[in-house]
């Protein structure tokens, strides 16, 4: 790892929650200002452990030209990011803006091992769904190999587990968390041991509502953030290469609560990231 930080800012929300390149930019505004107020604080603090050591970069899709090349410009971005050693933020609008990060990490040599928080299983073939590329098949559509998966916190109960697992390693739904958590915090650690590189990949909707209002899409038994926190704690080591945040509605916001959970898990990373070495 190079103990440099690129935090990317992604706010593609075409085919699946409109509404989350907002969010992805409103992260990139308080991203942006934390990291301001850090550089003019006098008083030494905790933030200076990731001073100067962050780069911030913003993507925009003002034009329809900006769209055409989305994926390949955002594979190129996640690619020069991992190439150069950098620890990843990838912080995007719906869930399908993940899809380059998955592509890049399924390409590398030896073992990528994402921890997925999400409510749902991305690999949706149900007959009303559609069959083109959207943010809840995109697992469908890779360009390249998947990395193994783990997917905690799903709350699916249509697909059969004959067929998501032929896409995950390993699920634990809300329902099993619920009733011991253990297993699945055990799994990961387990998992995280035989990787060669790990991601955490966090879609907003994995928040109970109750705690995360701003979601496009909120299903019921969600989890706190009390074990997220838990479940990042399972998943650390220093083959940790990045962190991916999707589908934060900021319109269904209440009092910035979900904002501020979010920019406090972020820098909650960095400071855990850069105070380490």
């Amino acid at each position: 790892m190079s103990g440099k930080t690129r935090a990317l800012f992604f706010p593609f929300d075409l085919f699946g929650s409109p509404g989350t390149a907002a969010g992805a930019q409103l992260l990139a505004d308080a991203f942006r200002e934390m990291l301001e107020d850090n550089r003019r604080e006098k008083v030494p603090t905790r933030a200076r452990a990731y001073a100067g050591k962050v780069r911030h970069q913003e993507f925009s899709f003002d034009t329809l030209t900006a769209y055409e090349g989305w994926r390949q410009d955002a594979r190129r971005a996640v690619r020069q990011a991992l190439d150069e050693g950098d620890f990843l933020l990838w912080v995007s609008g719906n869930h399908l803006g993940a899809l380059p990060v998955y592509e890049e990490l399924g390409r590398r040599k030896g073992t990528s091992l994402i921890v997925q928080l999400d409510a749902h299983l991305d690999i949706y073939n149900l007959s009303d769904c559609t069959t083109e590329l959207s943010h809840g098949n995109f697992l469908l559509h890779t360009e390249t190999a998947l990395p193994r998966i783990i997917n905690v916190g799903h709350r699916e109960l249509l697909l059969r587990p004959d067929y998501f697992q032929k896409y995950y390693h390993e699920t634990f739904s809300a329902a099993e968390l619920a009733i011991d958590p253990e297993p699945a915090l055990t799994a990961v650690q387990k998992a995280v041991a035989s990787a060669s590189r790990v991601l955490l990949d966090l879609d907003c909707d994995a928040f109970d509502s109750a705690f995360f209002p701003a979601q496009a899409h909120p299903v019921a038994f969600g989890l706190s953030p009390h074990f997220i926190l838990r479940l990042f704690e399972a998943a650390w080591s220093d083959r940790l290469v990045g962190l991916a945040i999707s589908e934060f509605d900021p319109a269904r916001d209440r009092d910035d609560r979900s904002l501020a959970t979010l920019m406090w898990l972020i820098e909650h990373v960095l400071l855990k990231k850069h105070e380490q070495r």
